[in-house]
């Protein structure tokens, strides 16, 4: 199957320069074109777009992830760098991970307790003490919103 550049573009929501900018710096390679010059994708570019989306996400520079592919050329020649360099990408994407989800259970204990407290204005009720929620545990929450989270998508 093959694709025109604002059907990828569209379909990786990334601007059609961004396309030719991955083309001119090697990310995305063997483009054809048609007999009026127009760009060609095909289902490899789809492909390649994937695992370079991916790796954007994870927080891989555009210079690490062109490493990524160099390495890729000759796996067996390069495949201690490609280890070394995904073995660093997911420690640093764990740190990031373990940071954030201490900020998401710090985030649900403050919407326990003002939940709490909004409930309370509206009935009228005694507003709750922060001290009742300091020390609570929402470790458990998290962890199953997270789950959650992840079989949806």
């Amino acid at each position: 199957m093959t694709y025109t550049i604002a059907q990828i573009s569209e379909k990786f929501d990334v601007a059609a320069s961004t396309l030719r900018y991955y083309e001119e710096i090697g990310l995305l390679t063997n483009v054809e074109r048609t007999d009026n010059g127009r760009r060609v994708y095909s289902d490899a570019h789809v492909g390649r777009l994937s695992a370079i989306n991916c790796f954007k996400k994870a927080g891989m520079s555009i210079s690490e992830i062109q490493d990524f592919f160099e390495y890729e050329k000759n796996e067996e020649k390069s495949i201690d760098d490609m280890m070394r360099l995904l073995r660093r990408r997911s420690e640093i994407m764990l740190e990031e991970f373990a940071e954030s989800y201490e900020s998401y259970e710090h985030i649900l204990k403050k919407l326990d307790y003002y939940g709490h407290i909004e409930k309370a204005v509206k009935q009228k009720k005694q507003l709750p003490k922060w001290a009742n929620y300091r020390n609570k545990d929402y470790h458990q929450q998290a962890l199953e919103t997270i789950m959650q989270r992840l079989k949806k998508d």
